[in-house]
């Protein structure tokens, strides 16, 4: 069964990240991803990267995760 810990750890290992938090149910999924990766890209631009560290578990392993992505920035006038 797939873990939140274990998606968070894909993404951290796939790109620098300055905050994420995963949880979930073994299918179904939330993430907040903080990366200054994100400046300057779109939301679809933003959620690609994300993919990208969790490679063929998004086909295979992962039902669903809805993210929400944001810079330091955008972060830190959420607080």
């Amino acid at each position: 069964m797939v873990t939140p810990e274990s998606i968070q750890l894909n993404i951290v290992q796939g790109m620098a990240t300055e905050h994420v938090r995963v949880v979930g149910d073994g299918q179904h999924f939330e993430a907040v991803v903080v990366s200054e990766a994100f400046s300057g890209k779109s939301r679809v631009q933003r959620h690609q990267l994300v993919y990208q560290t969790l490679g063929d578990r998004m086909r295979s392993e992962v039902h669903a995760l809805s993210m929400k992505t944001l810079t330091p920035e955008e972060w830190q006038s959420q607080g």
